[in-house]
């Protein structure tokens, strides 16, 4: 489990953080991107330790690293960084979508 698990806890943490921020320090549409972005990043960070678990350690990785992707890239856009950062977005999404179809077939028994 190890460094895996120790990088879910931090996301885990990143993600109360930035959901305290974005309720009550971020304003107008920043506010939508840390709550979004705190509930994608919080349910990965979840569901990467219960992936560790079953001992799926790669799935756990895209979960860790996908959602850092995802979530830090709004929170960025919600800092007022570039918006071009929304291209880039979708990579972390589609780190959360490979996770959970390589979790699915390491579960297949």
């Amino acid at each position: 489990m190890g460094w895996i698990a120790i990088l879910a806890a931090l996301s885990g943490a990143v993600a109360v953080a930035a959901g305290a921020f974005g309720a009550h320090g971020a304003e107008g549409k920043a506010v939508e991107l840390f709550k979004t972005g705190s509930h994608y990043q919080m349910v990965h960070a979840v569901l990467a330790l219960l992936a560790l678990r079953y001992d799926a350690q790669g799935p756990a990785l895209l979960f860790v690293i996908g959602a850092a992707i995802f979530a830090g890239t709004l929170y960025g856009i919600g800092f007022g960084w570039p918006t071009w950062l929304g291209a880039i977005t979708p990579v972390g999404g589609a780190g959360l979508i490979a996770g959970w179809l390589w979790l699915a077939w390491s579960l297949r028994g």
